[in-house]
């Protein structure tokens, strides 16, 4: 695959992409020339590790305590995200959108980039989160209704999350021009899933950042649902081809590989930092529970599907090729289990230690000088919650 700026690594054969659930039949994106997406994987789901010629290098003398990291973080990114979820479930969160599943694409990608890179996420990047700095408690602050994202993004180089699909692309686009022209030496990378690569937003940005060589690397974790819809009402093609029409490279990553991500995800910031412009990254994972806490995932797919992706799990996979290396014992696993665990009750105490937000607090700021119609839903919500009290409610 040609680019303007650069070829394209070569990918090394991948897996095949649709299957089938017994709450919706999914059909098989038409493929080029017959044949199925290339997807690079370093760490198979066995843990066994295999070579790669162009990319092995990105990962070239990791050590056995940088490997270690890599798997504290993503356990205790799924610690706290579970603890999350169960607070939303006994009415101290309004929404959480859980990452379980996609650990390895978020770390991964995350722990590639530079402390002087800058990061756009969506509104599920945890993981993403946690290695810029950003503490647990403050993202869940957001989901209580207490703050409007809880840190100063210049103090991680970490926006704030986006809930409007698609449009921190544009953001990322912007600031990466920005980065250009100033001559500094950094990249962007802007997070988004694959329903959102149906966003113009999304279409704009990659024709922004091609024509002005920015230096943005495109990181799209396809977990296959866009809420109930699969990704083949997405996209005619897999999602990584679609650089090709734009005129920059596209690679798709096993995301369930950490390995593999962060060497993909390296090589892209590497392209950004050099000069060669922006960079599609595929992160092909799985989102293993709901959309959001308000969806219902048991309407539109079976069972078999997670479970053939449970054995992908990303924790897993990295755990086996640790103990089959020799290179973490059953004490880490231990003071791990026991980190975790503490974690979890930091991040719950935090939570319920917040306080309740304020009902009213969405209508101000709405407007600079105020508005008749804000000013009118403002007295119908009064009126509405006034019920519940002349109801002998709370």
């Amino acid at each position: 695959m040609e680019s303007t700026a650069a070829r394209t690594p070569r990918r090394s054969a991948g897996s095949k992409a649709g299957t089938t659930g017994t709450k919706r039949t999914r059909t098989t994106a038409k493929k080029d020339a017959g044949t199925e997406p290339q997807l690079v994987q370093l760490l198979t789901p066995e843990g066994k590790r295999v070579k790669n010629a162009e990319y092995d290098k990105y990962v070239a003398g990791i050590t056995p305590e940088e490997l270690r990291g890599l798997y504290r973080d993503m356990v205790l990114t799924r610690r706290f995200d579970a603890e999350a979820t169960s607070l939303q479930r006994q009415g101290e969160l309004g929404l959480w959108a859980s990452l379980l599943g996609q650990e390895a694409a978020q770390i991964g990608s995350g722990r590639a980039t530079r402390e002087d890179d800058y990061v756009f996420p969506t509104y599920r990047e945890h993981g993403v989160a946690w290695c810029r700095g950003v503490d647990p408690a403050n993202l869940l602050g957001m989901f209580r209704g207490v703050n409007n994202g809880g840190w100063d993004p210049n103090s991680n180089n970490f926006q704030l999350y986006t809930i409007v699909i698609g449009s921190q692309t544009l953001h990322a686009t912007g600031y990466a021009m920005g980065v250009a022209k100033d001559g500094a030496d950094s990249a962007v990378i802007a997070y988004f899933g694959d329903g959102a690569s149906s966003q113009g937003d999304v279409a704009e940005s990659f024709t922004f950042s091609a024509v002005y060589n920015a230096p943005v690397v495109f990181f799209c974790q396809n977990n296959q649902w866009a809420i109930s819809e699969p990704t083949e009402k997405q996209s005619r093609v897999p999602i990584y081809q679609r650089a090709q029409g734009f005129g920059f490279p596209g690679v798709r990553v096993d995301g369930n590989d950490v390995l593999g991500v962060l060497a993909v995800t390296r090589w892209a910031l590497e392209r950004a930092r050099g000069g060669e412009g922006p960079t599609l990254v595929e992160a092909f994972t799985y989102r293993m529970g709901a959309h959001t806490t308000s969806d219902d995932p048991t309407r539109y797919r079976g069972d078999e599907e997670r479970q053939a992706w449970e054995a992908k799990d990303p924790i897993l996979r990295l755990r086996r090729y640790l103990e089959a290396s020799n290179h973490a014992d059953e004490g880490f696993f231990a003071e791990l289990e026991a980190e975790s665990e503490a974690l979890g009750k930091r991040v719950r105490e935090a939570v319920r230690a917040m306080p309740d937000p304020d009902h009213f607090a969405i209508f101000e700021n709405a407007y600079a000088d105020g508005h008749a119609l804000v000013d009118e839903e403002r007295a119908q919500f009064a009126a509405y919650q006034a019920s519940f009290a002349d109801e002998g409610g709370n």
